[in-house]
């Protein structure tokens, strides 16, 4: 994996505010630039599930924390460089924004272009049980170039807190955006069942 010197993070208003904040923990600790941008359901689910301090929190983990409506924002061009962007939690509004286009805000707006100059996209897609429409969704975007991937907790790494849980689930994200997470990751070492938690 080469080195990542600058993220995208997109919050959206699906269950499971604390992965983006874990992801934000972990990209602050490999000392990457973190560009965030919040859509208003996010606020309310990073109200409702983490408490008052949490919308804070972000502030304080963002490089630059974008307005949902600033379509003026340096992530809404190609031109502006990033390594890759993750969208976490990804509600299926976002998704279904993201797959056809729409431009509805900055966090699909900021996707769209992310996909346009084929760099690595990845939609922590946040919803079960699914129906037929998520489902063409996450093909359209996965035929368009995106990584959908479920925030689906490795069973096999011995996870004893809901803390370990969220980590090693922001860890593999970033591990699925080409990005190394260090000693983050408990990596499967083979068929001896040996997880590794440092490399």
């Amino acid at each position: 994996m080469k080195p990542a010197n600058r993220v995208i993070v997109g919050i959206s208003g699906a269950s499971g505010a604390a992965l983006a904040l874990e992801m934000l923990r972990l990209l602050k600790e490999l000392e990457i630039e973190r560009y965030v941008t919040v859509t208003s359901g996010a606020e309310l689910t990073l109200l409702y599930e983490l408490g008052r301090d949490a919308r804070e929190e972000v502030r304080t983990l963002a490089t630059l924390d974008l307005s949902p409506s600033d379509l003026a924002a340096p992530i809404a061009s190609g031109s502006f460089h990033i390594d890759a962007m993750l969208v976490a939690p990804c509600s299926m509004r976002s998704l279904a924004a993201i797959a056809y286009g729409t431009g509805e805000g900055l966090l699909a707006r900021a996707a769209d272009v992310t996909l346009k100059e084929r760099r690595p996209l990845v939609l922590l897609a946040r919803e079960a049980p699914l129906h037929e429409g998520h489902l063409e969704a996450m093909l359209k975007v996965t035929r368009m170039g995106a990584i959908v991937s479920p925030p689906v907790p490795p069973f096999y790494s011995g996870l004893t807190s809901f803390e370990d849980m969220t980590r090693q689930i922001a860890a593999r994200a970033l591990a699925t955006a080409g990005i190394d997470p260090g000693p983050a990751l408990r990596r499967w070492e083979g068929s001896a069942g040996q997880i590794v938690h440092n490399q």
